[in-house]
């Protein structure tokens, strides 16, 4: 089971042009920003129409640095797993950029996906439930009708649902039919990412508190309110979407931990501050993402503490294997182990999700090795918990077995 995934369908991937930095969408194109990248130099590498061997030359002296992290290895994994190729260097990435682009035809995802990785389905986050069900279950994101901040906005979500929108009540009701329209189309989870823009304290706000809010966005014209000032009527409408969740007993995925790209505000994210919503919304499911890194701690005691609080380590391993090793000892020893999901591959690619694949099932089996190695439990006991943490906890927590529509 594969927890998360923002993966392109096998269609937009048939479209492109490929090449070796077809690899750098994300993940390993951060540490080269961070290495000092500029810019401009990454978005040129990424051009399939300039020439491979000039692209290569502004590469490499940040590639240096960045194959040594776990973002890197990844790929280099991909490469000789997927491909054949041993390495990403000066002598291979000609022939590795030749074998990416033999690989875009049609059966590639299920050569990937399901015989190299063996994934029995993956949850694909987006906007729709319109994906390809042998491979994936949607998780829907409704940030479209938390962020709002202008009127223009709020208009823009009236026209997509068909409705005029005039008042909180009415913004509300767009949520609900939206809900409704995703939940008969085969919607599993709802994904809540705020954490990118926001802090993750979500408070309990009055209707009327809100509907100011919403008052104020609707009488202007120019580019509206601030994060600031919008974070009452977001805070109520995070809340109202809480509560379709529990009326549809859907699970709640919630990025916490570190973000994906560069220069943002890791305190935002810390798991903690959801501990409101764990109180006050007991028969709700929330799956906390990222196994809350660097808050990693602070996860244990939420996931040992509450009953709805449940622990997943999707993208850690490809941030630290390390941590991830280290951490999974941990959580064995506090957490009840059918409140841990192991493996989420978290990316746009599907090779990065099979390297990752491979990389959680290793730090799995030698986890578990050690722990019957000192003697803290045995074999068979090693063995349930590899069941559990890597399929059916996941599988029973989204119900998929009368979910998931193939």
């Amino acid at each position: 089971m594969d927890t998360h995934e923002h993966l392109m369908s096998e269609e937009h991937r048939l479209g492109s042009k490929l090449d070796l930095f077809y690899l750098f969408p994300h993940y390993a194109s951060s540490d080269l920003f961070s290495a000092g990248m500029a810019p401009d130099v990454l978005n040129e590498i990424r051009n399939p129409d300039l020439p491979l061997e000039d692209r290569w030359i502004l590469f490499e002296p940040y590639w240096r640095h960045v194959r040594t992290t776990t973002y890197g290895r990844a790929l280099i994994s991909a490469a000789r797993r997927l491909f054949g190729i041993h390495d990403i260097n000066d002598e291979t990435y000609g022939e590795l950029s030749e074998k990416i682009a033999q690989s875009n035809r049609p059966g590639w995802y299920r050569y990937v996906l399901k015989e190299e990785a063996r994934i029995e389905v993956s949850l694909e986050c987006g906007e729709t439930t319109n994906v390809d069900g042998e491979f994936f279950a949607p998780v829907i994101n409704f940030e479209a009708f938390i962020t709002p901040r202008s009127r223009g906005e709020m208009e823009a979500i009236g026209e997509r649902m068909g409705v005029g929108i005039h008042s909180l009540d009415d913004f509300k009701a767009a949520l609900d039919a939206s809900f409704e329209e995703q939940v008969a189309g085969g919607m599993v989870g709802v994904k809540i990412g705020l954490a990118y823009s926001r802090t993750l304290r979500f408070d309990k706000v009055s209707a009327s508190g809100a509907e100011d809010i919403f008052c104020r966005i609707y009488s202007g014209l120019g580019k509206g309110v601030s994060w600031e000032e919008a974070k009452p009527l977001q805070d109520h409408m995070v809340h109202h979407l809480i509560g379709l969740a529990i009326k549809h007993d859907l699970p709640i995925q919630i990025h916490t931990g570190i973000q994906e790209g560069n220069g943002n505000i890791i305190t935002n994210s810390n798991p903690t501050l959801l501990t409101n919503l764990f109180l006050e919304y007991r028969e709700a499911k929330f799956d906390i993402f990222h196994g809350s890194y660097p808050y990693c701690s602070e996860l244990s005691v939420l996931a040992k503490n509450f009953q709805n609080v449940f622990l997943d380590m999707c993208w850690l391993h490809v941030i630290s294997p390390t941590v991830s090793k280290r951490m999974l000892h941990e959580w064995i020893e506090t957490v009840p182990s059918n409140k841990i999901m192991a493996f989420g591959g978290d990316y746009v690619i599907v090779e990065g999700a099979f390297a990752h694949s491979m990389l959680a099932r290793k730090i799995v089996a030698e986890v578990l090795s050690e722990k019957v190695k000192e003697g803290y439990f045995s074999r068979e006991d090693a063995l349930r918990v590899a069941d559990c943490v890597l399929r059916e906890n996941a599988w029973n927590l989204f119900r998929l077995g009368e979910r998931w529509r193939r």
